[in-house]
């Protein structure tokens, strides 16, 4: 993308996703940062304890991915239920997609289903009789990049294969950093494009599509929302617009927001500055979790580096930019919440204060009745420069939270890291699936990542 392509205040884009962008201390101590940022827990505390089985693959798993500044970054993987209780686990390999299936108890139940010619798992939805995964298929066009698709596979076979991108709608999908959710009748599938012509040629902004559950393309979505937007975030409804958050930084200004179509105005969740749709806490692998509550609600958690100050950029012409000024030099853990689908629920919550250690792979996820379950990665003697950090890996911390943001459990630091999507099952229990690799944030990735030939399929009970 040259700077000719480029929106007035973009900076630079994530360098390492080529050919497209080019380019504790110790637990107590944690425990006694976040007690004082956010209160200690009032109730008896929970156990968290995490087990897990191991899967063996039938092909090799590269379980990093280069990100923003070539960071190191967990390789996307994305765990999903059927109503049935089985799972499905979806990993890219160099022959496709592998799609994994296992018992309710995380064991392999059969053979991979092999989805050829896709890469990336932009999201998955198991069904009794098989799944639907978002993914990249090979395409034409004037970029000679890929197309996003929802590929739908029944009994073993595929079923449909509906391209959301094409030259007639002047658009492609070289990256996904997407989110496929389904409300029981229509999917819907939020993503990244690139302009293939038309008004927004050579920019990158994001789509939301549905398909129905036969592959039809059905109306209403957007065909061009978030500029640059790199942390995507969707949940289904049964009735009307699927519930969108966008971490975006053009159109509505350096900030993230919930934004819906091209959004002049988004209601502000918080005020970041971007680097090219790069805020800190979103990425594919990771990217934004948005969880809803029996009343109504919404809960969202990310890596902020907050806003020691914010003004509108007198160098943007149109009046919607903003120039933010960060609060920290590294990521802290912060949760948002929404009144409704579009409206937040006063400001964003930080919940560690410790400007020394970097804070990735933020996830959030329900737990049980009326809680959330917060994760993230620690870096301790953080080194930062343009928005990301290097640092040692001081572990995967999980703590509860309640819906007002109120600690519920002691900081817990466990081996089992969150590479990707949370399934949740009818227990209520959480799993997800891993590499069993040891972390390292101490340099970029260069070269090709290293791979495993095993899964690690966790779960945590309430």
């Amino acid at each position: 993308m040259t700077s000719a392509r480029r929106p007035v205040g973009h900076r630079r884009v994530r360098a390492a996703r080529k050919p497209v962008l080019a380019g504790l201390v110790a637990a107590g101590a944690f425990v006694g940062a976040w007690y004082a940022v956010a209160g200690a827990a009032t109730t008896a505390a929970p156990t968290l304890a995490v087990t897990s089985t191991a899967v063996s693959l039938p092909a090799k798993f590269p379980y990093l991915s280069p990100g923003y500044n070539s960071t190191r970054e967990w390789t996307r993987t994305a765990t999903a239920a059927a109503p049935n209780g089985t799972l499905r686990v979806a990993w890219p390999a160099s022959d496709g997609i592998h799609v994994t299936p296992l018992t309710a108890a995380g064991k392999r139940s059969g053979a991979d289903t092999v989805v050829k010619g896709a890469t990336e798992v932009g999201g998955l939805v198991a069904h009794n009789d098989g799944f639907a995964l978002l993914t990249r298929v090979a395409d034409t066009n004037k970029w000679k990049e890929t197309a996003a698709a929802i590929v739908r596979y029944t009994g073993g076979k595929q079923t449909f294969r509906t391209k959301l991108t094409s030259t007639a709608t002047h658009d492609t999908a070289p990256l996904l950093d997407g989110q496929l959710t389904w409300n029981g009748a229509k999917y819907g599938a939020y993503f990244v494009v690139h302009g293939a012509g038309g008004f927004a040629d050579g920019h990158f902004g994001d789509k939301l599509s549905y398909v129905s559950a036969k592959g039809a393309k059905l109306s209403g979505g957007w065909s061009w929302g978030c500029s640059h937007n790199e942390g995507i975030a969707l949940h289904p409804e049964k009735t009307g617009a699927f519930t969108s958050l966008c971490f975006d930084d053009w159109r509505s200004g350096l900030f993230v927001s919930t934004g819906i179509g091209a959004p002049d105005n988004a209601p502000v969740v918080q005020r970041e500055q971007c680097w090219a749709g790069y805020c800190g806490g979103t990425f594919a692998g990771r990217t934004g979790d948005l969880v809803k509550s029996s009343t109504g609600r919404y809960a969202t958690a990310f890596a902020s580096r907050g806003a020691a100050s914010a003004v509108k950029n007198p160098d943007d012409a149109s009046g919607r930019g903003w120039t933010v000024k960060p609060k920290t030099a590294t990521h802290q853990v912060t949760v948002a919440f929404l009144k409704n689908r579009t409206t937040p629920a006063g400001k964003a919550i930080r919940l560690t204060n410790t400007p020394g250690t970097e804070h990735v792979n933020v996830r959030l996820a329900p737990y049980g009745k009326n809680r959330l379950l917060l994760s993230w990665e620690s870096l301790k003697n953080a080194k930062c420069k343009d928005g990301t950090c290097t640092g040692t890996f001081t572990g995967t911390h999980l703590r509860l939270i309640d819906w007002n943001g109120k600690f519920q459990s002691a900081d817990k630091v466990v081996g089992a890291r969150i590479t990707g999507d949370i399934a949740v099952l009818k227990d209520s229990s959480l799993t997800w699936a891993y590499a069993p690799a040891t972390p390292s944030y101490a340099g970029p990735l260069t070269g090709a990542s290293p791979t495993s030939a095993t899964l690690r399929i966790a779960r945590l009970k309430p």
